[in-house]
């Protein structure tokens, strides 16, 4: 049935939890029913604000048959189609094209959000914010970078959200990755055992070393580099049990990669606004190689006058880029 063979066990408090990428016709089943309007309950929607009446008219005028809806037979609540619900209520219609979905309810709202993510109206931030708290409290033990690929935000965000005051996100000392494998928060203690084995084993190999200490290849080389300066094993933000708020980052390691997760962005890809930021971006995200070519090919007596729309243009990224920061700290 739906919401078995799609989904996996994620182990943990969260229970069972989709596994990102998998295709939706796994997620629900594929039988199509017709299903009483008024049977179904509407609060497993992320939208906050509601549907929108524009999209709600868009659809109706669009499309005389529109695809069946997703619904949890658990509850009767709409996961996917509030909106073609909306549009088939508007025509007068009694019943509605269903299919279901057989996971519980934490899961189908996990399901709702991914289903809202990837097409149709694109959630708002507000509503992407608010759907990441939730998950995270349901599935507290899901990393950062998962919650981030099923709302559409950067896991930096989905960072900050966690830490933020008055969070109701439960502390755990372990996280369940997308690759479905569960990693302490903190290395403490392999490190601990690492530099015990580093002292015993001095020929042993550091993939050795992080193997048996159960950490990464690089924590070991970071433990050994340690070790060899007289340092402690264990860094101090990584000596305590509990997570430690990320430091503060200022810019992506590789940002033509953040680009190109941005390219893919439906919310973005499919309005005049997005389309709009990603060809900014794209317009100052060229390789170094080519800047360099650029900067040789303009004319010295145009030099000043290029140096100075330069910096102009950094300074109204820079200025963009703290706009961003601070719309995403006053919806949270």
């Amino acid at each position: 049935m739906a919401g078995q063979g799609g989904f996996s066990a994620v182990g943990g408090l969260g229970g069972e939890g989709p596994e990102p990428g998998t295709d939706e016709e796994q997620l629900v089943d594929g039988e199509v029913v017709a299903v009483p309007v008024t049977s179904l309950g509407t609060d497993l929607s992320p939208r906050t604000a509601g549907e929108s009446e524009e999209h709600v008219r868009l659809l109706a005028e669009a499309a005389e048959r529109l695809p069946p809806i997703i619904v949890h037979r658990g509850t009767m609540r709409v996961i996917d189609g509030m909106h073609r619900l909306r549009v088939a209520t508007a025509r007068g219609a009694t019943h509605v094209q269903v299919r279901f979905y057989d996971g519980d309810e934490r899961d189908a709202f996990v399901l709702a959000v991914r289903l809202n993510t990837q097409h149709g109206l694109p959630l708002s931030l507000p509503d992407r914010l608010a759907a990441a708290a939730r998950i995270m409290t349901s599935h507290p033990e899901w990393s950062d970078r998962l919650v981030a690929s099923l709302t559409g935000l950067t896991h930096k965000t989905v960072r900050r959200i966690r830490h933020r005051p008055g969070s109701e996100v439960p502390r755990l000392g372990f996280r369940r990755g997308q690759d479905g494998r569960i990693r302490p928060i903190s290395s403490a203690k392999g490190r601990l055992q690492a530099a015990k084995l580093i002292a015993e084993r001095p020929q042993a190999s550091l993939r050795e070393i992080s193997r048996e200490a159960g950490i990464a290849l690089a924590t070991a080389h970071d433990v050994r580099r340690r070790i060899r300066s007289g340092a402690d094993p264990v860094p101090d933000r990584d000596s305590g049990e509990a997570e430690q708020p990320p430091a503060p980052q200022v810019a992506p390691a590789d940002p033509r990669a953040a680009l190109r997760r941005l390219r893919q962005d439906p919310s973005l890809r499919f309005s005049d606004a997005g389309r709009a930021v990603l060809r900014l971006l794209e317009a100052g995200s060229l390789d170094p190689a080519v800047w360099a070519r650029l900067a040789t090919s303009v004319p010295p007596h145009c030099a000043d006058s290029v140096i100075e729309v330069a910096r102009g243009c950094a300074a109204a990224y820079s200025q963009f880029a703290q706009q961003l920061e601070k719309n995403i700290r006053s919806a949270m």
